[in-house]
């Protein structure tokens, strides 16, 4: 029986090819994903431990925030001194380190990456332990000289002797580029611009006396942790986080692990459907070779072979494509991985492909995948091929499953279809969020599971409809094509789905983020008053030279300043709750419609005192006029009076937990060196709004980072950053349909091989070449839109419930992306047509007389 498999699977390798590019594909990703995730982390664990001090002690951070609100929290200089004269203290060093500063060069152009990477400001300091070594020129020595990256200034073209514009937090200064600087490790991605250190502090920080962190080395013996303890004993932990170098690389680390995370699932998503789609392709594939070796299979039986051999003989043939697949697919997911490395390298991320880390867990995942994948697809099919009766050898017969009842399949599949559409329709009745979201989850994968299943009960009414027009466009051509469409349910149903669920994945996320748009579209037209908005295009805070450059514009009538501050408060129901307030200045009710339940802007904005979102204080027990304890960035803390509750629709222009917004001076006395984020603007009387803007962009050219926006551009920057989820979906919709016209490929070929007398029979009695190669396109392509069809009904009802979903979160608007259901459809078209091609090549050069004859 063995020897009889490996012959049955080399004698159909080719027919297994399809199928195993399914494999190949779907252990690519996963393998990739887990070859470039480990060799970034092994990568940044040597920089971080190389390039760490013994011990660093660094402002206490309790607050974090996804919003930047400008501030540096620092400790003081005098903090080296100190440390240095502690017993087991080798060095200590005041380190001076500002990441929000943007560089430019003469002609006004930002100098750094392009990605969005911070460009850092920091003192010059080269020690043992030093990521950086100077490679040309000479280290700056006084104020008005730097050194720059190299990677950089060969990017950017900046050579020694240029001269370049700091804008920082305490102002903007010029400097001359007196020396070029290498990394000796990996570059992470950031654009470092060094400065004398007893200039870096006075110029990134605003005084000489401030420090960001202080790197302390142990004298020889010391190790790390009694280094520590020694220092927690001299200044203690209230004000000061203390971490050794292995605490600060694993914080490190974990930093990057979020940064990973987001490409690991993304890579995992590729895979999730490139292995749901062959798992299709494969069942597929298995079930028509089973069909066409009916008389082989009953030989078997009647030699002798039971019906256990006779399944394990179709399981190890799986196997031993998942074996080739899988070895293929470990191969293209080195190369998957190296490609990766070598993006990030355009990112800035300078990662050495000859440092590629291939753990013992990825060919071991890699093998698990791609033979699971396999075996589990190929069992129903290996069943079906143990039920060969021994006198199947005598008669021309095939277990493909034509004419079985589909009785079981319509039971399990209204039954799990019901209960998808009771969780879906528990969801759009839900009022919460996490509840309506739990019910999506349960929904999506329910319906899925049941369109799958009752897929083949939909072929014959749905492609009645589809190709009912075939007979009379391509007479006996196009009605041979929609019978055998529907011919063969199962297969019909089974070849549509790898289709169908990339279909229904792009049609639910397109109903969902048309909606969104819509909605943010409408929450602008409402909220948004001002006749610009100017703002960083990477959402930094900026300078107060900015600001003062606005209001100096000549016919500029009014600006009002929004900063953003990290805030804890804590509740009267006892919760702690760590979100972003927004301070405004005065006369924001002229740039921006609020609406209140309670009080009003001139109560929010007073001195003490802070609004916040009417159900979220409803939740918590918070009262109009009670106060609330709210907690400030460096252990700063104050009692505020929630003076007016808005009514607002979550994102209507803060976008934040809670709703939380006050009195800009308010957060100016308790985050101090704060930056605003944003200034809206209105043209004084008499000023056109065209010509002010041009006012305003010829006034911030030197601020190349600050964009000058009008309601529409601010409405095409929410569409960006919604468009990133989009893409990322087409994407997977590619992989889907890759896979998928491998699937349609795959069925096309075996059902010529299987129908090889009835082609040839067909040529015999009169059908052109030209007639045969139009008839089995025109089943392609009723099969692909078959699919589509199937994909785009499931996946405007999962973008429907979506859309109900965040209208729990005020995002109220419906929009149906109607543009991208037509293209979809026509695209399916196209996409069958692309499948036909080679299998109705193939069907036309048939011998006619070897066709008939063909057993």
């Amino acid at each position: 029986m063995l020897r009889a498999t490996l012959r049955s699977f080399l004698a159909h390798r080719g027919r297994l090819l399809l199928s195993a590019l399914a494999v190949v594909l779907s252990v690519a990703f996963v393998a990739g994903s887990l070859i470039f995730s480990d060799t970034v982390s092994r990568t940044f664990d040597r920089l971080f431990a190389s390039g760490s001090a013994d011990v660093t002690v660094s402002p206490r951070e309790e607050l974090d925030s996804p919003v930047p609100s400008g501030a540096v929290q620092t400790v003081p200089t005098s903090l080296a001194g100190r440390l240095a004269r502690v017993d087991g203290v080798g060095s200590a060093h005041a380190d001076v380190e500002a990441g929000n500063i943007t560089v430019v060069d003469g002609d006004n152009e930002s100098v750094g990456p392009t990605t969005g990477a911070p460009v850092v400001g920091a003192d010059w300091y080269v020690g043992e332990r030093s990521v950086v070594e100077l490679t040309s020129g000479r280290a700056p020595r006084a104020d008005g000289e730097a050194v720059l990256d190299a990677d950089t200034a060969g990017a950017e073209g900046v050579e020694i002797g240029d001269t370049l514009s700091v804008q920082a937090q305490p102002g903007t200064f010029r400097v001359e580029v007196v020396g070029i600087a290498t990394f000796t490790t990996t570059n992470p991605g950031a654009a470092p611009l060094f400065l004398d250190p007893e200039v870096a502090a006075a110029r990134l920080l605003g005084s000489a006396d401030r420090a960001t962190t202080v790197s302390v080395d142990a004298a020889p013996g010391v190790t790390d942790a009694e280094l520590k303890r020694r220092v927690v004993a001299e200044i203690g932990t209230g004000p000061y986080d203390i971490r050794t170098a292995g605490e600060l690389a694993e914080t490190a680390a974990d930093e990057l692990g979020a940064f990973l995370d987001v490409i690991k699932y993304v890579m995992v998503g590729f895979a999730g459907i490139a292995v749901l789609v062959g798992v299709f392709l494969v069942v597929n594939t298995f079930s028509m070779l089973i069909a066409q070796r009916t008389r082989e299979l009953g030989l078997l039986r009647a030699l002798g072979a039971d019906r256990r051999q006779v399944r394990r003989s179709v399981l190890t043939e799986a196997v031993l494509l998942g074996l080739v697949g899988s070895t293929l697919g470990l191969v293209a997911g080195i190369g998957l991985a190296l490609g990766l490395i070598r993006l990030m390298g355009v990112f800035g991320m300078d990662l050495k492909t000859s440092e590629v880390v291939v753990g013992w867990v990825t060919p071991v995942t890699a093998y698990v995948v791609g033979v699971g994948v396999t075996f589990v697809a190929a069992y129903l099919p290996a069943r079906r091929a143990a039920g060969v009766s021994p006198m199947a050898a005598l008669a021309d017969a095939e277990i493909a499953g034509v004419g079985r009842p589909l009785r079981t399949r319509a039971v399990v599949g209204s039954v799990t279809g019901a209960l998808g559409a009771a969780a879906l329709i528990g969801c759009a009745a839900a009022a919460e969020t996490s509840s309506a979201a739990s019910l999506l989850g349960l929904g999506v994968v329910l319906t899925l599971i049941a369109t799958v299943i009752a897929g083949p009960l939909l072929v014959r009414p749905v492609i009645r409809v589809l190709g009912a027009a075939f007979p009379a466009l391509f007479g006996t051509v196009g009605l041979m094509s929609r019978r055998n469409a529907l011919r063969n349910p199962r297969r019909t149903g089974a070849t549509a789905a790898a289709l169908m669920v990339g279909l229904a994945l792009v049609g639910g996320i397109s109903v969902a983020s048309a909606s969104m748009s819509r909605s943010f579209d409408r929450q602008i037209d409402k909220t948004l008053g001002a006749d610009f908005v100017v703002q960083d295009a990477n959402f930094k805070p900026f300078s107060q030279e900015v600001t003062d450059r606005v209001r100096d514009t000549e016919g500029v009538g009014l600006v009002v300043r929004q900063r953003f501050a990290p805030v804890a408060v804590r509740l009267p129901d006892g919760e702690r709750i760590e979100t972003t307030a927004v301070g405004y200045g005065d006369r924001v009710d002229d740039v921006a419609r609020v609406t209140y339940a309670s009080g009003d802007t001139a109560a929010a904005l007073a001195d003490g005192s802070l609004a916040m979102d009417a159900d979220f204080a409803r939740e918590h027990g918070v009262r109009l006029g009670g106060t609330v304890p709210v907690e400030f960035p460096g252990g700063r803390g104050t009692e505020l009076t929630a003076a007016a509750l808005t009514d607002l629709e979550t994102g209507e222009g803060f976008g934040v937990r809670g709703g939380l917004f006050l009195g800009i001076a308010t957060v100016e006395r308790y985050v101090p060196g704060g930056q605003d984020s944003a200034l809206y603007v209105n043209a004084a009387t008499g000023t056109g709004v065209d010509e002010l803007r041009e006012r305003l962009e010829a006034a911030l050219d030197p601020y190349p980072q600050v964009r000058v926006l009008d309601q529409a551009d601010y409405k095409d920057l929410v569409h960006d950053q919604i468009a990133v989820l989009l893409y990322l979906v087409y994407a997977l919709l590619g992989l889907a349909i890759v896979i998928a016209v491998l699937g349609v490929v795959n069925t096309l070929t075996l059902s010529v091989v299987e129908r090889t007398r009835e082609i040839g029979l067909l040529r015999a009695i009169g059908l052109a070449r030209r007639q045969l190669r139009r008839m089995i396109r025109l089943e392609s392509v009723v099969i692909a839109v078959f699919g589509a069809v199937l994909g785009l009904v499931l996946g405007l009802v999962w973008g429907l419930c979506v859309q109900q979903v965040l209208a729990l979160e005020g995002m109220t608007a419906l929009a149906i992306p109607w543009g991208t259901v037509v293209a979809v459809v026509v695209g399916s078209a196209v996409v069958g047509i692309a499948a036909a091609l080679l299998p109705a090549l193939r069907a036309s050069r048939m011998n006619v007389l070897a066709a008939i004859a063909h057993e």
